[in-house]
Order: C-alpha cells, then structure tokens, then sequence
C-alpha cells in the first residue's frame, strides 16, 4: 500500500487566479471545481439576488465586484453570461482597457466558438471557448456532475493544449468543436437535453390527468430504459405505436390530447412524424403500415382528429 503523502493541490505549479463575470447557474460551479484543483477563485460579478446567494454558497469569502474589477484581479477569467449578452460584453470589456495581455478569456456558450473572443484577442486575452455539455442545478452538485461531463472546447491552436489541461482539471472531457459548427453542436444539445426536460413534464401532466399518482415514479425506469437503449442502439431502439405501425392507436392518442391537452398536439404529431420517417428509413416500419399511419399523422394539422367525425373510429 502506498503511503506516501499526496500533494495539496493549491502546491500545484501554475495555479491562476480565477475571477468570474456572471454568477448565473454556470460560472460559480465551474470556478468552484477550478478551486478544487488548486486554482484561487478571487472574485466574482453577481447583480441580482438570487446570483449573489448563489455566488456566497459556491464560493464563500470571494468578493463580488464589478466585472472590470474581476477582471483586474484574475488571470482565468469565466465569461459565463447568456449567448445573447456575451459579444456586447466581450467588446464593452475590450474597449474599456479592462483586459489584460495574457490573460485567459474563457466563455461558456455552447453557441460561439473563440471568434466571438476576436475583441479581447486583439486586445492581447488569450481566447478559449469550453462549453459543459451539462445541465446546472446552482447547487453544489453541479461540481459533482462535472466529472465526466464532455465539455465542447474550441480555441485557437496554439491553446488547444491549455484549454483541454483545464477541462480535465475540472473532470471533465475535452471534445473539439471546429469555430464553424458550434451552432449545429449546441442544436443538438438543445434538441436533446431542452426537449427532454419539456417532453418529460408533458408526459407527468398527462399522467396526473389519467389519475397516475406517482408519474415520476412510473416514468424513471421506463425514460431511463429507453435512453440506455437510444446512446446503445441509435434508431433500433425504436418502439411504440408509431415505430410498429398502429395508425388506430395513434389516432386515439391525438383524439384523446385535443381533449384532454391540446396544448401538446402539435408537440405530439411533431415528433410522431420524425419517429414515423426514421423508422420507415431504418426498416422498422413496414412500407404498407406507413400510409394509414401517416395520413392520421397528416389529418392531426388540420383541426381534425385523425377520424372521420366519430369518436372512437380509428381508421
């Protein structure tokens, strides 16, 4: 057994200064798992209440200031404020002379690469985009779920190396994003963890309006089969009524939706659609089910059922 002693991490070579521009759900955990790894957080910008509580919880005794003042403080600094807000920013930081030679730039959005960095580049930062592929509580568990979490990184080559060293300071996995497909990189995100969370809620309503007492209880193992199965299996996972066929059943559903929830209709006939199209192209819905299933899919946008006018007729 070894017994030699491990080194602190703060007597670790190199350790930065850490300032963070946006104590929203992001920024406190990632500059509290930086921590763990012996860096200094030294300051932190935080405006309404709620970020501040959460700024004081993450990371206790480092002071809140003006974004300028972090700035001044830090040598990493994370830019961790929504997409749309990051390029007034990036050049409000620039043209004010907050940003220093040398100083590493890092922003969060899945969106942008390190262009969006191009102000503070010529202003002499060292740019780096390092994208979580995760979804942030503003607890401490977020620094927990960090390890293993795939993190997008784009930054300019000569960085490349020091952006992945961070990434896997905080646990995470570097994967590269070229600058050109950020957007399509955090589509598919969005599309499979936003959606999610939306398809999920859905799903507990109706379950409640069928007088399910527990729907979170009777959804956990079947949402996390299914998933298990999809990251295994991609579209052989495919099953249901749509992927076998029942043009009757999925009549019923939408029949029993504008009742019951019309607001979900459109959801439903959405993605029943592009299951429809996935599975027929995978061999899993057969060519002469497909038609009846698809034209019930196709009456469900015209304010009809998916039936002739009788309640209950299933084609």
């Amino acid at each position: 057994m070894n017994t030699t002693p491990q080194p602190d991490p703060k007597d670790r070579p190199a350790r930065l200064t850490v300032g963070v521009v946006g104590a929203g759900r992001v920024g406190p955990a990632l500059a509290a798992s930086l921590q763990l790894a012996g860096h200094r957080p030294v300051a932190v910008s935080a405006v309404s209440d709620a970020s501040r509580r959460r700024a004081a919880h993450l990371l206790p005794d480092v002071p809140v200031m003006p974004p300028a003042e972090v700035l001044k403080r830090a040598e990493l600094v994370l830019l961790t404020v929504p997409d749309d807000a990051l390029p007034d920013l990036v050049t409000g930081l620039a043209d004010t002379g907050s940003v220093r030679p040398g100083q590493l730039l890092v922003h969060t959005s899945g969106r942008y690469g390190a262009r969006v960095l191009d102000p503070a580049l010529r202003a002499g930062a060292l740019p780096l985009a390092l994208h979580p592929a995760m979804t942030f509580t503003g607890t401490p568990v977020d620094v927990q779920r960090l390890a293993g979490c795939s993190f997008g990184v784009t930054a300019p080559e000569e960085l490349r190396l020091a952006a992945e060293a961070l990434v896997i300071e905080m646990g995470g996995e570097p994967e590269w994003i070229a600058e050109e497909n950020r957007p399509l990189y955090h589509a598919a995100l969005a599309l499979g963890a936003n959606h999610l969370v939306t398809l999920v809620a859905q799903a507990m309503e109706l379950l409640s309006a069928a007088g399910v007492s527990a729907p979170d209880r009777m959804l956990g193992p079947l949402l996390g089969a299914a998933l298990d199965n999809a990251l295994r299996s991609g579209d052989a996972a495919l099953t249901g009524p749509v992927a076998r066929g029942d043009a009757g059943t999925v009549a019923a559903h939408v029949t029993e939706l504008r009742r019951h929830a019309p607001q979900a209709v459109a959801g439903y006939l959405a993605m029943a659609r592009a299951t429809a199209d996935r599975a027929l192209a995978h061999g899993l819905l057969k060519p002469e089910l497909a038609e009846d299933l698809l034209g019930v899919l196709a009456d469900g946008t015209d304010g009809t059922d998916g039936t002739d006018g009788t309640e209950g007729d299933a084609r």
